[in-house]
């Protein structure tokens, strides 16, 4: 369990690094090739894909940070958590719960789920 941990808190590390050289090769320790990435707001394949998918995300949110809420769940090949989007020092505004498949040890794929989204936000 300690690895898959380890694993989701790299992936909650990709959301929030801001240096595209060192989040490109993060991206490429945590996700597969032709990983996919599905949530309401957007969807992405391949790690060029989750790379545009971020930068977008932290053009929208500057100065946010995530991370991760409570404990990695997992079984056989399947992960689930949750996860929490807050300004620096501030109060959380955007929640979710993502769940993923993990082959070879990096994420194959992500579903994500919006718990809270303030109108307007999207």
């Amino acid at each position: 369990m300690d690895d898959l941990t380890d694993l989701i808190d790299r992936y909650i590390a990709v959301w929030n690094e801001t240096d595209t050289a060192k989040r490109r090769a993060l991206i490429a320790r945590t996700f597969t090739e032709s990983t996919h990435f599905i949530d309401p707001l957007q969807e992405g394949s391949g790690q060029a894909g989750i790379d545009a998918l971020v930068a977008g995300v932290q053009e929208k949110f500057p100065g946010c940070r995530f991370r991760r809420a409570g404990t990695v769940d997992a079984h056989h090949d399947r992960v689930r958590f949750r996860w929490e989007l807050a300004p620096a020092g501030g109060e959380v505004f955007v929640d979710g719960t993502d769940f993923a498949t993990v082959a070879d040890g990096r994420l194959a794929s992500v579903t994500g789920f919006l718990d809270r989204m303030p109108s307007g936000a999207a």
